[in-house]
């Protein structure tokens, strides 16, 4: 599809899930680069050990900016630009299963985990609609 998307997020807020893939999208890009254009890595408690220690746990990632990473190759071939970011895990399926389960440890992280996907693919389907719409029109 398009290698921009040609519409401005207002286009975006309106389709399903918007809420859940716009704020992944926005923690991509905030941990994509600060100004400088250095990289910028999750945020680390100062009690855990260095990143790249035995120990060290796995960065964690805004369950949003997980969600956006399951989607991301499908997502970019609808033509939303979704940030390239260092560090994510390589199955962020099982990153953002962990996440939840961290934090919904009574139990229901399956179907808060399943909610979630199924949101990022109603977002999925509603911006490949969009965007084969607009293709269309430009003919």
């Amino acid at each position: 599809m398009n290698a921009a998307f040609p519409l401005g997020r207002s286009a975006l807020r309106d389709l399903p899930g918007a809420e859940l893939v716009l704020a992944g999208l926005d923690a991509l890009a905030a941990l994509g680069a600060n100004s400088d254009g250095e990289r910028r890595s999750p945020v680390r408690s100062p009690n855990e050990p260095a990143a790249g220690a035995p120990d060290a746990p796995a960065p964690e990632f805004p369950i949003e900016a997980l969600l956006v990473a399951i989607g991301a190759q499908r997502l970019r071939r609808a033509g939303v630009p979704v940030p390239e970011v260092p560090g994510l895990p390589d199955q962020p399926e099982l990153a953002l299963y962990e996440a939840v389960a961290r934090q919904h440890p009574a139990g229901d992280a399956h179907s808060r985990y399943n909610a979630l996907v199924r949101r990022l693919v109603s977002f999925e389907r509603a911006v490949e609609a969009l965007s084969a719409r607009m293709a269309r029109a430009e003919v």
